[in-house]
């Protein structure tokens, strides 16, 4: 079975990696042509020096996989795609695209006659070892077809995946998880920050965690990767205290608006990260002015 991947980064390389050993015949472009000679030289994959040269390479019908961030990368590859590829023909996007414009783009690609599948991937740096979990939508049709790649990314060939619904629904699926990993991050980060704080008990962090691993209602894979991330360092000084959002937590802050459902621990995780990216602190500023003119109190100077 051949496949086209395009986009070969951090999770793109890694599932190409994952597919040829599991004996796909993936044809694979990437901007950055270094990538796809390593890929080529180690897993036996096949190169395409331009998205036009892999779509030549693909036997119809034609099975094309992009990993490209979301918006502008992921429109203008599906425009570029859409004259060069013919009746019938499948294309997946596995990033994390605003389900909005896959259900324009589904529509746009469905006046060609050409199939359009969204499968909302999660796994990260760990999914060449453990698989992905992939929520995918699209029409039966497409997703029958796609099936035996999907079985080889996935833990397993019945598990950690499955077809969720029609196009769009996948990466909706996905953003939701995606809000929720933010509330479980915060929730975690918050405890810890207290058991730190409690100086008089000296608490070893990476016990606890190690603890709350086994048997706690508390644990997760997330409170795996934090375990062992604290058991080699606990002070962390040289990480810096921003946390960046990519995206789809304040999609689901949205989506939270738009169906007038209340989602306070998810908004206020995303809202917590942006007050870690606040270089300026215009408003706690604002807020230390405020004190001072109402009640007279100190105002800390800066540098």
């Amino acid at each position: 079975m051949k496949l086209g991947l395009i986009g070969l980064g951090k999770m793109g390389g890694n599932m190409a990696r994952r597919l040829c050993r599991g004996g796909i015949h993936v044809v694979g472009y990437n901007r950055s042509p270094a990538i796809v000679d390593t890929l080529v030289k180690e897993e036996g994959m096949a190169a395409a020096a331009s998205a036009e040269e892999l779509v030549k390479k693909l036997g119809s019908p034609r099975i094309v996989w992009l990993m490209l961030p979301d918006g502008g990368p992921t429109e203008d590859m599906i425009q570029y795609l859409a004259p060069r590829l013919s009746k019938g023909d499948i294309v997946i996007d596995g990033g994390n695209s605003n389900y909005h414009d896959t259900e324009r783009r589904g529509k746009f690609l469905q006046d060609r006659q050409i199939h359009y599948v969204d499968v909302g991937t999660s796994g990260g740096v760990w999914g060449l070892k453990n698989g992905y979990c992939m929520m995918v939508g699209g029409n039966p049709e497409a997703v029958a077809a796609i099936t035996p790649i999907l079985k080889i990314l996935a833990p397993g060939s019945d598990t950690g995946w499955a077809h969720v619904g029609p196009v769009g629904s996948g990466h909706f699926t996905k953003m939701i998880h995606n809000g929720i990993e933010y509330g479980m991050m915060q929730a975690y980060a918050e405890g810890l920050a207290l058991l730190k704080g409690k100086a008089a008990y000296n608490l070893d962090l990476a016990q606890i965690t190690e603890i709350w691993r086994h048997g706690s209602v508390v644990r997760s894979w997330l409170l795996d990767l934090t375990a062992e991330a604290l058991a080699k360092d606990q002070a962390l000084q040289d990480i810096a205290p921003v946390v960046p959002d990519s995206g789809e937590g304040r999609w689901t802050a949205i989506e939270a608006i738009d169906q007038g459902v209340p989602a306070p621990v998810m908004t206020l995780a995303l809202h917590m990260r942006f007050a870690s990216q606040d270089d300026i602190g215009y408003g706690n500023r604002l807020l230390s002015m405020m004190r001072n003119a109402f009640g007279g109190h100190a105002v800390k100077k800066s540098g």
